[in-house]
């Protein structure tokens, strides 16, 4: 018996799953959809709405090829049919044409916009799908001749002994056909004007940005009143950052309501809205005691900001359709630590910077990179550690090479520990080591840029 997998084709998102079939003498088991293993596994959290299955009487009864404006997901329940897929979206693959036999051990994840037809094999074929949106009257979509040449489908029964209805003998070629738009995702950002927010403005560049004045996600009755109706994706970027700060009485107030009860809130209204909801999130979350964490550590938060954080993606974990990007040390346009250093050398002064913090810097634009890759390929739902690439190194040593890059001497900066630097002020616990592992997005195509190829170039800037 086969193990569950999942392939590719020649049409990209067009899937082939390979399903394992329990059968003894009273006949077969099989699980036609299983969200976790599937998921898992490569095939996009599609969120199916509608169970349809499709009877045909004898071997031969043949479907038009036509391209829905929904996803499905179609497995046979008995007998078998020879399934052809043509890409009828517009760009460089419409046309390009896959075609599998489909038994009970076999499913066919088909995306929206790709031409889809089957040809029963044997007498009494029934074949079931799922698809993520309602059909409704009056729907239209291209279709595309069943014998059209440039497709050339080699059907195993010739298609002047199938059976057809009189709709599909009149579909048109190729060559006719309006090739199936493909409709772009509609992208909310929250927090624009922070430096991760400008920074998925610019990834993002369709995308509609929100500052806190035009919407408080901390405000329920805002977050109520808003019009969600044109929105697929919600980008949260926007925090409560100020860690010392979160350690005092109000400061502990603000962090949870930011990060934490606003966040909830979000979380229900994506469910209740049926959108994708991307979030920030922090290395804080950690206590920093394991040296490259990764995302299956438990959560272990030391101060009030790392708990808030840490609540935040307990919430959006219960959102179908998430994405929870934690990352460290992150670097853009506004205040930041390589700034302040490179200050302090142009001005000629000597810090002492902390030389027992390690972790890897996080240039905005790759984050933000990040995010728009994820949606891109539409990865799996899930978490993410997401940092800009190179080794790991302390504060002292950040501090050092943006010193050299100011013409400076890396000697200049003094390294000490967290406890003599917090001597005399208040300062929130903070996790020893950040380094985040990076193969989990890797896993997706995903490639983070040198931290130090950043530096320099966020320098010369």
């Amino acid at each position: 018996m086969a193990e569950l997998s999942v392939e590719t084709t020649a049409i990209p998102g067009l899937l082939v799953l390979r399903l394992p079939v329990h059968g003894d003498a009273r006949g077969w088991f099989k699980e036609s959809w299983q969200r976790a293993k599937m998921t898992a596994l490569g095939l996009p959290d599609f969120g199916p709405v509608q169970h349809n299955v499709s009877y045909n009487d004898s071997a031969g009864a043949t479907r038009g090829i036509h391209a829905e404006p929904w996803d499905k997901l179609v497995s046979v329940v008995t007998g078998r049919v020879f399934g052809a897929w043509v890409d009828l979206r517009e760009g460089e693959g419409f046309g390009t044409t896959v075609t599998v036999e489909v038994d009970p051990g076999v499913a066919v994840f088909v995306p929206r916009g790709v031409g889809n037809s089957y040809q029963a094999l044997e007498d009494g074929t029934a074949y079931s799908y799922l698809v993520n949106a309602h059909w409704q009257p009056g729907l239209t979509y291209p279709a595309l001749a069943l014998d059209d040449p440039d497709a050339a489908i080699a059907w195993p029964i010739p298609l002047e002994r199938a059976e057809i209805s009189d709709k599909d003998r009149g579909n048109p070629t190729l060559a006719g056909v309006t090739p199936f738009a493909r409709a772009a995702q509609r992208v909310l950002v929250l927090g624009a004007h922070g430096q991760v927010g400008r920074a998925l403005m610019r990834a993002l560049p369709d995308a509609r940005g929100l500052t806190r004045a035009e919407l408080d996600i901390s405000d329920p009755a805002a977050l109520e009143a808003f019009d969600w109706s044109g929105v697929d994706v919600v980008v949260n970027a926007a925090a409560m950052t100020a860690v010392d700060h979160a350690e005092s009485e109000p400061g502990r107030r603000e962090a949870w309501a930011a990060n934490a009860t606003a966040v909830a809130r979000l979380a229900a209204l994506a469910v209740r809205h049926d959108l994708t909801l991307v979030h920030v999130s922090s290395d804080y979350v950690f206590d920093g005691t394991a040296e490259v964490h990764d995302e299956d550590e438990g959560l272990a938060p030391l101060g009030v900001y790392g708990q808030s954080k840490a609540a935040g993606d307990l919430a959006v974990s219960v959102v179908p359709r998430h994405y929870v990007l934690r990352t460290s040390w992150v670097i853009g346009d506004g205040a930041n630590f390589v700034d302040t250093m490179a200050r302090l050398a142009d001005e000629g002064v000597s810090p002492r910077v902390v030389h027992d913090q390690h972790g890897r810097l996080t240039f905005a634009d790759d984050l933000a990179g990040a995010v728009a890759h994820l949606l891109e390929v539409g990865a799996p739902a899930g978490t993410y550690d997401v940092t800009s690439g190179g080794a790991s190194r302390s504060w002292a040593d950040v501090a050092k090479a943006v010193f050299e890059l100011r013409g400076r001497s890396g000697s200049d900066v003094t390294g000490v520990s967290t406890t003599e630097y917090a001597d005399g002020r208040p300062m929130a616990p903070r996790p020893r080591h950040s380094t985040l592992s990076l193969d989990k997005i890797a896993a997706t195509g995903w490639e983070p840029v040198d931290q130090d190829e950043r530096l320099r170039a966020h320098l010369s800037r």
